[in-house]
């Protein structure tokens, strides 16, 4: 494996239902479909994709430790995280970003800031590399292209 050849791409949360759960929200556009978009864009890097997603906080943690080591390693170029309404409560997943120093982009489908005043707050942005919100799913995509630029700034895009 070369070095930073991975991409990791953690959806949290309801993800699972994204193209029936509230489409006037989050578009029609199903997960499978981003997967295949982030497959895409990460190969257009030259880099391997690892596309998950759970409705358990503690999966989130977990794979947010194993692709800190994974940078560590050189495996890995950090993670695009989509971590849904964890990202207005979990400490936790804050606390495990900046203890696996992991290189992440938020990502959000709609923008949060225009929504009920619960989602205005994040614990992820304040450890996050950036932030990319209310983009619908071609979030994903310039969060993916962000990842690169604030990673290999030299040789991104």
């Amino acid at each position: 494996m070369t070095t930073g050849s991975t991409v990791f791409v953690f959806n949290g949360p309801n993800l699972n239902l994204l193209g029936t759960r509230k489409p006037e929200v989050y578009g029609r556009t199903t997960l499978a479909d981003v997967e295949a978009r982030c497959r895409e864009a990460a190969a257009g890097h030259g880099l391997e994709l690892d596309f998950r997603q759970t409705n358990q906080e503690g999966t989130l943690v977990d794979w947010i430790q194993e692709a800190g080591a994974a940078v560590t390693r050189g495996e890995a170029l950090g993670a695009v995280l989509n971590a849904a309404a964890y990202t207005h409560t979990s400490v936790a997943l804050h606390d495990a970003i900046e203890g696996a120093e992991l290189p992440v982009i938020e990502v959000h489908v709609s923008n949060v800031h225009a929504r009920e005043p619960f989602r205005h707050h994040s614990y992820v942005s304040p450890v996050a590399a950036g932030i990319v919100v209310g983009f619908g799913v071609d979030g994903y995509v310039l969060a993916i292209d962000g990842l690169v630029r604030k990673v290999r700034p030299l040789r991104s895009v």
